[in-house]
């Protein structure tokens, strides 16, 4: 089977080609760096994470760009309203670009948290002014942008494409700009900012042919992605609400610049909910990374967003995290009892698990279809080591080695040098694993003694602090319960 992504531009499921054999360029819009990561975060930059590495799985060389802005994101998301990181400095009584610099850190140390692989190149668009106003100069020159008092237009009338991913008719674009904004110097209401002239106060700044000023919103992805990756790139992710204005603008600007198809594939991840509820900030019901790290494995809340399609809503719920950690440690349990386990004779059909995993992956990146087939996979193997025969040494072998190979390199949900996460390790695994040997031990002499008392005693009381001890014919072995 081969690799099909649902391409939001056409609406259809495609074949997956890239533009050069081999090799695959991919672009997702990054944070607006102006506070600590939320769920929604969580969910797209995970998503995205797990195309990229099925992409590398599959034996393509992925170049993976995402940006992050740090500048020229209004409060509106549109063309009014104040900087978002100007306004954060503000509150903070602070320089905006330590704002930028603090929750461009914070992002970070989430997303490594997550197991979150860092992109290829990360450019800030603070960083890239002098290919923004060439662009904007550019588009000038061809006739597609026009200056009025300092301050730039894209004019969407010389764009007959413009609307066409997210389907928005002319005259639904029209009335969207008369709500946002009736700024009578715009030819057109849904013409769009390229280049904005500085109100007095205004921090954040640069030198342009047109006024001191700085870039619009959408202007930054166009420069950017178009300098990494080339005018026409392979894959643009990001989130649905992202479709109009920020990538219908993409797309115009981009186009009318190059003459070029700007992107082959959109992907888009749909949003999170709260409890049946959208989340946002203005709701209060924002789930904070930070927080709920502190009493999540954030492993957990990796797996938590797999088991749902990307291109589905997530409501969150703690219910549903906790099913989901615990979900997850049986998956870590049964990689435990196959390393552990003594080699037999009894064979183990690997074949059908694989051919499955593969097809729901290739199947646009169906991530809950493909950790069933591991949960069918483990409730198998621990039938089978239930039983004490052994597994053969090379069904054993190809078994381990295709468990690691999902879970640690495909969904990432295992880490390379272990098998818990932060929380299921207690931040202190290898003092709690010198504790549990000791505990086994004097459990396993109670036992012997026939002292089942004790030995029942011991259990029971790890059972209540959240540690579950498993008898086999292997010997006893322990898994701390979510």
């Amino acid at each position: 089977m081969t690799l099909s992504i649902y391409n939001s531009l056409h609406r259809t499921k495609e074949k997956f080609e890239p533009l050069h054999p081999g090799m695959v360029s991919i672009y997702v819009c990054g944070p607006t760096v102006y506070g600590h990561s939320h769920l929604g975060h969580a969910k797209s930059y995970v998503s995205f994470d797990t195309v990229v590495r099925w992409l590398r799985h599959s034996g393509y060389r992925v170049r993976y760009v995402q940006n992050i802005t740090d500048v020229g994101h209004l409060t509106d998301d549109a063309d009014e309203g104040e900087d978002k990181i100007s306004k954060q400095a503000r509150l903070e009584k602070t320089d905006p670009m330590e704002i930028a610099q603090l929750y461009t850190r914070s992002f970070y140390e989430d997303m490594d948290a997550m197991q979150v692989l860092r992109p290829n190149i990360a450019p800030t668009a603070t960083g890239h002014i002098p290919e923004q106003i060439a662009l904007v100069e550019r588009l000038i020159n061809s006739g597609h942008a026009y200056e009025v008092n300092g301050n730039v237009y894209f004019s969407v009338d010389s764009f007959p494409g413009y609307g066409k991913l997210s389907g928005r008719t002319d005259q639904e674009a029209v009335q969207s700009g008369i709500r946002v904004e009736a700024r009578s110097e715009k030819r057109h209401p849904s013409d769009f900012a390229l280049w904005k002239k500085a109100t007095e106060g205004h921090l954040m700044k640069w030198s342009s042919p047109w006024s001191t000023g700085y870039p619009g919103w959408h202007l930054e992805c166009s420069a950017m992605s178009m300098k990494y990756l080339g005018e026409s790139i392979d894959i643009h992710g990001g989130g649905m609400e992202n479709k109009f204005p920020h990538h219908d603008c993409e797309i115009a600007q981009s186009e009318a610049a190059t003459g070029k198809p700007y992107v082959r594939f959109w992907m888009h991840n749909n949003m999170v909910t709260v409890n049946g509820v959208k989340m946002g900030k203005s709701l209060k019901n924002s789930v904070n990374l930070k927080e709920l790290f502190k009493t999540i494995d954030p492993l957990a809340i990796r797996f938590f967003i797999l088991q749902s399609h990307y291109r589905s809503q997530l409501d969150y719920s703690e219910t549903a995290i906790r099913a989901s950690q615990a979900g997850l440690e049986k998956l870590r349990e049964t990689l435990r009892r196959l390393r552990e386990a003594k080699s037999g004779q009894r064979p183990f059909d690997m074949a059908p698990f694989e051919l499955r995993f593969t097809e729901a992956m290739d199947d646009d990146f169906n991530t809950p279809i493909a950790i069933s087939v591991l949960f069918e996979l483990s409730k198998a193997l621990n039938t089978t080591l239930d039983q004490g025969e052994g597994i053969d040494p090379d069904s054993r072998k190809q078994v381990e080695s295709f468990l690691e190979s999902c879970t640690i390199d495909v969904l990432g949900i295992v880490k390379p040098d272990g098998i818990g996460g932060e929380a299921v390790q207690m931040q202190s695994g290898k003092k709690l694993d010198g504790v549990m040997e000791l505990l086994l031990e004097l459990r396993a002499e109670a036992r012997k003694n026939k002292d089942f008392a004790q030995s029942d005693k011991i259990r029971d009381r790890l059972l209540e602090a959240g540690i579950e001890i498993k008898d086999t014919k292997e010997g006893a072995s322990w898994s701390q319960k979510s």
